[in-house]
């Protein structure tokens, strides 16, 4: 039986694309220079410069200015006129300014179960929490998997996205395309997720996991 046979070495060589310990700068309170900040970002990112977007924009490189450092506030005429040049809604500009952050706080025992594909075979899903509409442009489904005397093998799973399992109690061997993985307590497994995958063997029970599927928040996901 094959084990997990990562690459720990390719891995170790791999960078991140971002630094999860970073931080951010601050919301702006100002209103001025909250729309400063995000003119400015989109610009750069464009990789254009002032006086390139004062010219797409028919204003002064020194109006552009005070509008970047939020000097001045801008007239919604100014900000339709920038919101064209940058490609961009109008509402993005305001994004610093007044975007909600949210959170969910569940506690223990009180997921919501609900039906998915694998109920059917004795699954138990708990959903563990579900923000809609979040900035990341990523939808992420966490959930408490059980599996009881009752469960059945069930390996024909397949979807979009990314899929990260952590073995919390008992002893499964679960099955990702064509290889199988015995998954104690402690272990995890993180796959694509359009590839068939599941429980293959129900070796000691009760099991239990975490399921955490992640997927691009347009895609119609099942």
């Amino acid at each position: 039986m094959a084990k997990n046979t990562q690459k720990e070495a390719a891995a170790s060589k791999t960078a991140l694309a971002q630094n999860p310990h970073a931080v951010r700068e601050p919301r702006e309170n100002n209103l001025e220079m909250a729309i400063g900040h995000e003119v400015r970002a989109y610009r750069k990112k464009l990789g254009i410069t002032v006086t390139d977007l004062a010219a797409a924009t028919d204003m002064s490189v020194g109006m552009l200015s005070k509008i970047e450092n939020g000097n001045i506030s801008p007239s919604l005429s100014t900000l339709q006129a920038l919101s064209k040049a940058l490609g961009v809604p109008l509402t993005a500009f305001f994004r610093r300014f007044e975007e909600p952050r949210t959170a969910i706080f569940v506690k223990a025992g009180e997921g919501v179960n609900i039906e998915r594909r694998g109920t059917r075979a004795g699954h138990q899903y708990s959903l563990l929490g579900h923000i809609d509409n979040n900035s990341s442009g990523v939808t992420v489904e966490p959930y408490l998997i059980t599996l009881t005397t009752e469960s059945d093998v069930f390996p024909t799973f397949q979807h979009e996205g990314m899929e990260f399992l952590y073995m919390l109690a008992g002893e499964v061997v679960y099955r990702h395309a064509d290889t199988l993985y015995s998954m104690q307590p402690g272990d995890s497994l993180f796959f694509d997720a359009d590839a068939p995958h599941g429980p293959e063997e129900l070796v000691k029970l009760p099991a239990r996991y975490l399921s955490i599927i992640s997927y691009p928040q347009k895609a119609n996901h099942e």
